[in-house]
């Protein structure tokens, strides 16, 4: 069952600063279980918001961040209303700096004040959230569950980029952390996320104990969710719904 939802801009003070951020929720006089979800590279804008209302709708109430705030407010770079970054190659450069600049400390430095805001709002319940992310909000949604463990009951990513890479601060590294239930989507078609990766996410949680779904969508590119660009495809946002709203509606 679906429900009409009221969005609205907020502000959230962080240890750094103060995160411009959107709202969504059922439009009653109830609250409902905490949802925060990761924007991907391109950002906090009108697709984004779209999808979070669709998600307020299943009953829940949802911040969408813009993780970018230190380098300046949504819309952080001027995007076309249809993103295509083969043909406009010059936009993935425009988000360069905003991105190299987030670093895992000061993103999950935030990810405490995000919570922190949710759990004081009078529209969530008292419940651990529900976190989900695309594209390099996947692995900001994984390196949640690890760094918040008691205040994080299921999380999700898909089309994650670089998630179990040899780097030191990889966020797979948080596995034997996390305590939440976890669901990836992965897209097949995806430089950033090859099939090692996704073998070597998937021992670390396996090791680890950790309940979780790993899935490979087929025919699938990084950015499968997002319908604004050239990567999206109908059939894989559809399962990805299927599979988030099944993850919450058991955990949340």
């Amino acid at each position: 069952m679906t429900t009409a939802v009221q969005g609205t801009t907020v502000d959230i003070p962080t240890p750094d600063g103060t995160a411009d951020a959107y709202l969504t929720h059922p439009d009653d006089s109830t609250s409902h279980p905490a949802v925060l979800f990761y924007m991907d590279a391109f950002g906090l804008r009108p697709h984004l918001k779209t999808m979070a209302d669709r998600l307020a709708s299943a009953g829940y109430t949802v911040l969408v961040p813009n993780v970018f705030y230190r380098y300046r407010r949504a819309p952080v770079v001027d995007l076309p209303e249809f993103i295509d970054p083969v043909r406009r190659p010059e936009i993935i450069r425009s988000i360069g700096p905003a991105a190299q600049a987030l670093t895992p400390e000061a993103a999950m430095r935030d990810a405490g004040a995000y919570l922190d805001w949710l759990a004081a709002s009078r529209l969530t319940t008292e419940e651990p959230a529900g976190v989900t992310g695309y594209c390099m909000g996947a692995g900001l949604a994984l390196r949640t569950a690890g760094t918040y463990p008691g205040r994080v009951a299921a999380a999700a990513g898909f089309h994650g980029a670089y998630l179990a890479t040899d780097a030191p601060d990889s966020p797979h590294l948080l596995a034997d952390r996390i305590t939440a239930e976890l669901y990836f989507g992965h897209a097949d078609q995806d430089s950033t996320n090859p099939a090692e990766q996704i073998e070597r996410l998937g021992r670390a949680l396996v090791e680890a104990g950790v309940r979780h779904r790993s899935e490979v969508y087929a025919r699938a590119q990084h950015g499968f969710t997002q319908a604004d660009t050239s990567m999206h495809s109908t059939e894989a946002t559809e399962r990805h719904w299927a599979a988030l709203l099944d993850l919450f509606s058991r955990r949340l």
